[in-house]
């Protein structure tokens, strides 16, 4: 089975959910979950506090800077994700269909880099190569 990243686009100009929205959201979010691990699909689950609560840490001339916000300023912000296991992409494409009417918001599927096993180094020890994920 391969892995998926069902990544949750949330417009952040967007006006807030009332507590009882949010609860309602969290239960049908909940659900779909159940539903993932049920169906042997499901892997972790997360959700990210808004995009105002990140610090990006940015490499350069051997050092680093760090910088208050999104590392990206657009309306649409990573606001949680799915991992999830499918036999193929279209299975995962049927789960972010649901995530996304759960959601109320756009679901980005991405599969992981993967790497593979190459040949053994001198110490014997196996070195790996990064490839890139297969479609499905």
């Amino acid at each position: 089975m391969k892995k998926y990243l069902l990544a949750v686009q949330f417009d952040e100009s967007a006006p807030s959910l009332s507590e009882e929205e949010m609860q309602e959201q969290q239960a049908r979010t909940a659900k779909v979950t159940a539903e993932m691990q049920s169906a042997g699909s499901w892997v972790f689950v997360g959700g990210l506090l808004p995009s105002h609560s990140t610090t990006v840490v940015r490499p350069g001339n051997g050092t680093t800077t760090m910088t208050d916000g999104p590392f990206a300023e657009t309306k649409e912000q990573l606001g949680g994700f799915w991992v999830i296991r499918c036999d193929d992409l279209d299975q995962a494409l049927a789960w972010a269909e649901k995530c996304a009417l759960t959601c109320g918001a756009p679901i980005e599927v991405r599969p992981p880099y993967r790497t593979r096993s190459r040949w053994p180094s001198r110490s014997g020890t196996r070195r790996r190569r990064p490839i890139p994920a297969r479609g499905s």
